[in-house]
């Protein structure tokens, strides 16, 4: 996750918090592997305070765009968005 740039970072993140959203609803263990996500990226503070703007309000839906994700960079979107989608140990019809 580090070797991502700043913008990938924040790319990542607006997905997770989306994502943790899909139920209307952050739990407390989604919040909790958000601020881990956060921690382990580095971000910086102004990043930081992106990431908990989406955890208030979540990110509109056309900034929420998968076919901009790069290739290279797939694999890790996924698996970090189902970590938070099961964060909390429910599988939500909204997220699923």
């Amino acid at each position: 996750m580090q070797t991502l740039s700043r913008e990938d970072r924040l790319h990542l993140m607006r997905f997770v918090c989306s994502f943790a959203w899909a139920d209307f609803e952050i739990q407390d263990e989604e919040r909790t592997l958000v601020g881990k996500l956060v921690k382990a990226m580095e971000l910086d503070p102004e990043e930081r305070k992106q990431v908990e703007q989406w955890l208030k309000l979540p990110p509109m839906p056309e900034e929420v765009d998968p076919t901009q994700i790069p290739k290279r960079h797939r694999e890790l979107f996924l698996a970090t968005v189902k970590a938070v989608v099961m964060a909390d140990g429910v599988l939500d019809p909204d997220e699923e």
